[in-house]
Parts: C-alpha cells; structure tokens; sequence
C-alpha cells in the first residue's frame, strides 16, 4: 500500500503535498539534470535526510531516479506508468493505491464504513477476485486500471443509479478520447468496442431508510492488461502500443465532474435525471433490437420478450413486448437483457 504510515481517514484530512510529491515534481521540471539534495531540500524546506529519504522512497517505488556526487537526476520517464497518489498532486489526498486487493470494491466498503471521505479513489495494480456483476469474475492482471469511488450523493435510494451512470458514460468518454474508437453502453453496466468488451462497472451501497448513507463505484478497465482474444478488447490492443492508465484514470474523473455539473442544471421533480438518461441513450448500444428480459435467480428465467428502447430517467431499462401496447420497465438488479 502507498501510503500506509496513514491512516485511511487521516489520509484525506489535509490536500498537503506529500514530500514524493514535491521531489519528483521538481525532478521532472528538470528532467536530464543533476539537482542537488541541498538546493531539494532549501526549496521544499526539508532537512537533507528527508530528501534522501524521499528519494529512496521514489526508487523502490520503481522510478528511474539516479543519486550522483552532485545530487540527483530523473531520466525522461513518459513511459513509466505509475498510479501512486504521489502522480495526482492536486488531489494526492484523495488517492489510496494498493499493489494486490481482494477488490478495489470491497475495499471501498470497508474504508466507507470507517469513515472515508466522499471522493475516495481506490486503486489496485491486480485484484485476485476482481468481480462483476451477477457474481462473476473480472481477471484483473496487470497492465488494467482496477478501481473504486466512494460516492455519498445524499440522495434517495431509489436514484442509487445515477452514479452509476455518470461513471459509466465517463469511463466511455475516457476510452473513446484515448483510442479514438466509438465506445457503446450495455445496460446496465458494461462498455463495449466492436462487441468487445473493455470495461464493466459495479456498484455497492448502504442506505439508512430509504436514503443512501453512501456508494461504492467499482471500474474495471482494460488498458495494458492481457484480456481474452474472443470476448474482449484493451486500449493498448487498439492502439498497439502501452497506453498511460493514469491519463485514463485522470479523464474519467474529469468527465464525471463535467457530467455531475451537467446534470446540477436541472430541477429534479420526480426520480432519476433526463439529462443523464438521454446522455446514456445517446451512447447506448442495440437500441431498437429484439431483446429478452431474463431473471438470473430462476430456473425458468423469460420475463418478456420485445424491443429495447434504452433508459428511462432513473436507469430502468426499457421494454415495449411483443404483441402488447404498454411499455414495461426494469430495475437492474438480478434482471438482465439478452438481444
């Protein structure tokens, strides 16, 4: 874990930068040159010890940081991928990184019940259960962007799926600003390219009544992981080269804030958002194709048959049945769609 000599609470009660933080900032503004540990330790105010310290910090951690009689330098390092909270120093505070986790999402609950600020980012380099909905598995090698948001949106239980939302149409902003590719919605919680999956969300919750105390977004992205040919599809396969998993982490969580603004300009009267539901129909896959609504939980599992029309403005999918006038509409939950 990066930053285990904090606590998870204390580890978002101050936006300090972190003595890595400051370093390697000043290594990378100076890339290629020898800066000394006297001049590091003037400018940031720290004792010649905690520079050392700090830079020896730096290359366990696997920076290509080179120590000399003169001081200290960072070679060109753009193709280091790195997800320390060190490598977000304007929100360093918000940043858990760990190298294994069972989930990012389990770990997301149990930091939530321990009083996690909303905003919390945790990150894993590999889960050894990374899970997906309906109980399934989510490999989780290295190389994939594996994490999980804490969320505490003070709203209704009932309106648990907009965040889910949000995440979902950001992750595919994201993918789609970095492979260039078209990037469609699954309900209710995976993206696809090409009928190639590459990234799938989850959610967690807890609610007191009937409103959310908090929620926990799990994203399993495939950016340099290995995935399976037939099924799924990463952002280095598209792009044949390795891409910057921190420059994907980066505009997914700027196009959720751009999303949540988006979405604050409308007056909510009754459950969900119009403005998020037409934003995820308009990414949405299989709209206007004969689809068949199944119950996981059951043996004899058809629940309907007919078209799928997308979402409504709380997330429910959307079914007009064959040979019937009226409109039917399904929550998630163990329900999910076959086209």
């Amino acid at each position: 874990m990066a930053n285990q000599n904090q606590k998870p609470h204390q580890a978002f009660s101050t936006k300090a930068l972190s003595t890595k933080a400051w370093l390697l900032g000043v290594l990378r503004e100076n890339a290629g040159k020898t800066v000394s540990g006297s001049d590091m330790a003037s400018e940031l105010g720290l004792s010649r010890v905690s520079v050392w310290k700090g830079i020896q910090s730096l290359i366990s951690a696997g920076y290509p940081v080179k120590a000399t009689e003169k001081g200290y330098l960072i070679e060109n390092d753009e193709t280091n991928d790195f997800l320390y909270p060190w490598e977000f120093p304007e929100k360093e505070y918000m940043f858990i990184h760990y190298n294994t986790l069972t989930s990012t999402i389990d770990k997301a609950c149990e930091l939530a019940e321990r009083g996690a600020a909303p905003g919390t980012v945790i990150i894993a380099e590999k889960q050894k259960k990374g899970r997906g909905r309906k109980g399934r598995s989510w490999p989780s090698l290295n190389g994939g962007l594996y994490i999980a948001i804490l969320e505490k949106p003070k709203t209704g239980l009932a309106d648990y799926n907009l965040s889910l939302m949000i995440y979902q149409i950001a992750a595919a902003r994201s993918i789609t600003s970095i492979t260039g590719k078209t990037v469609k919605l699954r309900w209710p919680n995976d993206i696809y390219i090409d009928n190639r999956k590459i990234a799938g969300l989850l959610t967690a919750l807890k609610a007191e009544g009937d409103i959310l105390k908090w929620l926990c977004i799990g994203i399993n992205i495939n950016v340099n992981n290995p995935v399976p040919l037939a099924r799924a599809i990463s952002c280095a396969e598209i792009l044949k080269k390795p891409v910057s998993r921190r420059l994907v982490l980066l505009d997914l969580l700027d196009e959720a804030e751009k999303i949540k603004e988006l979405i604050r300009t409308e007056t909510v009267y009754a459950q969900g958002n119009r403005i998020l539901s037409e934003l995820w129909n308009s990414m949405a896959d299989n709209i206007g194709c004969k689809a068949t609504v199944i119950n996981d939980g059951e043996k004899n599992n058809v629940i309907t048959r007919g078209i799928y029309s997308g979402i409504d403005p709380a997330g429910r999918c959307i079914i007009k049945p064959e040979n019937r006038k009226e409109i039917l509409f399904f929550n998630p939950g163990p329900v999910s769609i076959v086209f």
